[in-house]
């Protein structure tokens, strides 16, 4: 995220504006909301190399990266984990160069001026401006259900964004009832996940039906049936007239004076576009921002996209026609296609709502007297199917409990394909079990995904390709990766064009996902093709030479592995903390760790690292779990002087690398002390410093098994046992996962213990996948064989480990130092928000 902050501090007010450096000739591109829709457009941006033509701005309301919001009802079931559901990390955005203003909330558009003013008091100008602002939960005004300072009472909640859905699972808890209002799918699959844990509920629904929106009333009936058969309740034509509670909901009384108990309450009762931003700006808007053919809106240079724009009178709640917007807009802006124009979305959803499988298309009920209407509804099976044909061509159909026919009438759907002359071989298979059309018989250019719009043409062009496994292909055509409904169809896709012969993923083998080579054999090609930059192993190695942004920072990791100082570097291939040298934080600025061996340090050291605190104006000094001290909110331009002002060596709490060695006191001055555990692991720091590696290192030395340094849960932990002997433990985390180490040997000697550890690094080093942990390694290797390889030679390595090692030992320089104080490109150093105070306005 980019730094905002005004120089001297913020008074109230705009006082501040963002100006680009005026030697970049790029336009400026303004993203209005990092929602689904928003984040699309910036990757259908960068795919057509917009990267080169405009400095990209984002702003979000959440401080959050992008994420699946369709995936939210997993995440509350507990189906799902939330970090499965990220779709673009903060990384990604500085990886891509693009600011992110993560949690800046954006107030109005000044469009004469094309400057975007936010809540926070800064002002970012624009060239191009694109709105994605999305849409919110509505709240219906009921009594009791907001505080008088407008908050909503505690215990109810929206289901929109991923804040709530902790809040509602960290409530599940402690409450034992609940009551969810509102009957489409967020309500019903609210309904289920918290039913799944334990929680009685009930569902409150102001329409006659279920999901009225894309049901009619006797599949609604059946949904309603299925629903009650799993233990919720449901009260349909019901409005609830106040929420009881003073502190915290206690219930919710409905207008026919009945009451229901509960502890908790999800609101689902629908969205609203979000247009304050378009409506503050004095664009047109009606039930949405208004836009034409090209998603401008009447201001020339502003436009819309998604849930917030409004196309020829229509609103899409679908993620699918978000993306055809975002497509489109992309073609035009970048000149892929400048005549580009999106005439509307036709919406296919499948959906497994509360458990059981729904799919809709078109539209749900006749709407012409010569409409052809053929229904088939079997209430006892919980099955409801139903076609709606115009003029021979398939324009609606609905599909509950039983969607097996779901392939056959989206390609009907899509395509206007002829229809059978007797209607129910629609719905009903007549061939003695055979599917009427089966995936073999789709042509080229049925949709598979609907979110995506990928044909089935595209996913059998992947496996052709060299894409042999479900998970390459939905990398590489995006299948799959909207709501994920259609990941069976696309399965059966993908095993049909293969003829059966179906990888588990050859992608999971490869070091990074561009190469299409595992790591060993990765290594080998660089060394014999004497490749020495990122941009030379894509041209040599990657699929027509095609470079992977996505693979650029393990390539970079391994180069310089490979090659040490003899590589040639590419800073577009590093993360920012690596191009920077230090760590970036939420906001914007970056933490400066110096090294602190072992925890050890002087009075001098000290006052140093104080006065440049002062003087810097640092927000925040703290000790790190590594026994360091880091100075917290270092603005980025200040990042040399810092270092130089400090005159100590980097302590890398940034890179993939060797990170820190944590002691103990040891047996100098600890009474149970039983090895000199600080000097040992003062040694260690000093030799392996900066160590690139495919993942972070951390390693700790404790003087006796009381583990004060917590040596079991690292990387690499040494213990002293007595009698000059020390255990030397790897593979230990203490992070998101716990594992205790693993006891490699017991060595009799410091300069054993250094031996071991250099050679387990090295193997590591050499064989670990990107961004895999030694906890990760460690068991997917197994104890046995690394204690085989690294102490009984068993492959014949260890002295070429150990000269690898030793190499880049040798090729070591410190990030901070003299070298590195010149920037090694004009903006390396460059604030991404250089802000200048605006002339005071007087007041009278």
């Amino acid at each position: 995220m980019a730094d905002s902050r005004v120089l001297g501090g913020r008074p109230e007010g705009l006082t501040s504006i963002t100006l680009d450096d005026d030697l970049d000739p790029r336009a400026r591109l303004v993203v209005v909301g990092n929602g689904m829709a928003g984040a699309r457009f910036v990757e259908e941006v960068l795919e057509r190399g917009g990267g080169e033509q405009f400095r990209i701005t984002v702003f979000g309301d959440e401080p959050h990266g992008n994420y699946n919001r369709i995936m939210l009802s997993p995440v509350l079931a507990g189906e799902s984990h939330e970090d499965e559901i990220v779709l673009n990390s903060h990384d990604w955005y500085a990886d891509n160069g693009v600011t992110l203003r993560a949690g800046v909330r954006v107030e109005r558009l000044d469009t004469a001026a094309k400057l975007v003013h936010a809540a926070d008091g800064t002002g970012t100008p624009y060239d191009h401006l694109v709105l994605a602002t999305g849409s919110y939960s509505f709240i219906p005004p009921v009594n009791g259900v907001r505080r008088e300072d407008g908050d909503l009472l505690p215990g109810v909640y929206g289901f929109r964004t991923i804040d709530e859905t902790r809040e509602m699972l960290a409530a599940t808890s402690r409450c034992r009832k609940a009551v969810v209002m509102g009957g489409g799918l967020l309500g019903l699959e609210a309904a289920r996940a918290l039913q799944g844990h334990g929680m009685q509920v009930e569902l409150v629904h102001a329409m006659p039906h279920l999901m009225n929106a894309q049901l009619d009333a006797e599949a609604g009936a059946i949904l309603k049936k299925s629903v009650e058969s799993l233990g919720i309740g449901v009260h349909l034509d019901s409005l609830a007239s106040e929420v009881l509670g003073s502190e915290h909901v206690e219930g919710v009384l409905l207008e026919d004076g009945r009451r229901l108990d509960c502890d908790l309450l999800v609101v689902a009762a629908g969205v609203r576009p979000h247009t304050d931003v378009a409506v503050r700006s004095g664009l047109e808007v009606e039930r949405g921002i208004v836009v034409d053919d090209q998603l401008r809106t009447d201001d020339p240079d502003v436009y819309a996209i998604g849930e917030c724009a409004q196309h020829r009178g229509s609103v899409y709640g679908l993620v699918a026609p978000a993306w055809e917007h975002a497509t489109v807009l992309a073609d035009v802006l970048t000149g892929t296609d400048p005549t580009a124009e999106y005439l509307g979305s036709r919406t296919a959803t499948k959906l497994k709502v509360a458990g059981v499988d729904v799919a809709t298309m078109g539209v749900n009920s006749p709407e012409r007297d010569d409409d052809e209407f053929l229904v088939i509804s079997e209430p006892k099976r919980g099955v409801h199917m139903s076609v709606v044909i115009r003029d021979d061509r398939l324009v609606g159909a609905t599909l509950l409990g039983d969607t097996r026919k779901v392939a056959y009438l989206t390609q009907a759907f899509d395509r206007g394909s002829p229809l059978p002359e007797e209607r129910i071989r629609l719905l009903v298979d007549l061939t003695d079990g055979k599917e009427e059309v089966g995936v073999a018989d789709m042509p080229a250019d049925s949709q598979v995904c609907n979110c995506n719009g990928v044909t089935k043409g595209a996913i059998c062009g992947a496996v052709a390709d060299g894409c042999g496994s479900v998970g390459a292909v939905m990398d590489r055509t995006r299948a799959g990766k909207g709501c994920g409904s259609c990941t069976s169809l696309v399965k059966q896709v993908v095993e049909w064009a293969a003829d059966g012969d179906v990888a588990e993923d050859p992608a999971a083998s490869y070091y990074v996902p561009g190469i299409p080579l595992a790591k060993p054999a990765l290594m080998a090609a660089i060394r014999e093709q004497d490749l020495r930059s990122v941009s030379a192993v894509f041209a040599a190695l990657a699929p027509g030479g095609a470079e992977d942004a996505k693979s650029k920072m393990g390539l970079t990791s391994l180069l310089k592995t490979v090659w040490g100082v003899d590589l040639v570097p590419e800073k577009d291939g590093e993360f920012i903390n690596d191009r920077v040298h230090a760590n970036i934080q939420r906001d914007g600025t970056f933490s400066v760790v110096p090294q602190i061996k072992g925890g050890v340090t002087t009075p001098a050291q000290l006052k140093r690292i104080a006065e440049v605190a002062e003087k810097y104006e640092v927000p925040m000094v703290k000790i790190t779990g590594g026994q360091r001290l880091d100075l917290l909110g270092v603005r980025k331009e200040d990042l040399p002087a810092v270092w130089d002002d400090l005159g100590m060596p980097s302590g890398y709490a940034y890179g993939k690398s060797f990170r820190t060695v944590k002691t103990c006191v040891g047996s100098d001055f600890c009474r149970f002390g039983l090895g000199d555990s600080t000097q040992l692991g003062i040694d260690l720091e000093t030799r392996f410093q900066g160590i690139e590696s495919p993942a972070k290192m951390k390693l700790a030395v404790v003087g006796c098994p009381r583990n004060c340094a917590e040596a079991y849960v690292k990387d690499v932990g040494v213990v002293a046992i007595g009698n000059g002997r020390w255990e030397v433990y790897v593979g230990g985390a203490a992070g998101a996962s716990v594992r205790k180490g693993d006891l490699l040997a017991t060595v009799d000697s410091p300069e054993a213990v250094i031996e071991l550890t250099g050679r387990f690094l090295q193997y590591y080093r050499e064989n670990a996948n990107w961004l895999e942990r030694t906890y990760d390694f460690v068991p997917r290797v197994g104890l046995e064989r690394i204690r085989q390889v690294l102490l009984e030679d068993a492959e014949g390595i260890v002295a070429d480990l150990d000269a690898g090692m030793q190499a880049s030992i040798d090729a070591y320089r410190d990030p901070w130092g003299q070298d590195a104080r010149e920037p090694a490109t004009p903006g390396q150093f460059r604030s991404s928000l250089p802000l200048i105070p605006l002339p005071q306005v007087p007041v009278r």
